[in-house]
């Protein structure tokens, strides 16, 4: 898998389980798959990390989501 489509996914999980984790502990239940949807983005994140020389630095970030959008999306 490419680092940056696994960047790009792991961040887009991620803001995506931030509103499953509101819904849960405002329903007094536990997160239990917003907890996992978490580790899930944190896998794809490290891995990216990992694989990409030098890493990635904050005012990479937007650059990568854009060329991974531009890549992918016809």
């Amino acid at each position: 898998m490419d680092p940056d489509l696994a960047l790009t996914l792991g961040l887009l999980i991620a803001a995506l389980s931030i509103p499953s984790i509101m819904s849960a502990m405002s329903d007094g239940r536990a997160p239990r798959a917003s907890a996992l949807t978490v580790l899930i983005a944190g896998g794809l994140i490290i891995y990216a990390v990992r694989e990409t020389p030098g890493g990635y630095s904050l005012k990479r970030i937007p650059d990568v989501i854009v060329e991974v959008a531009a890549r992918y999306l016809p």
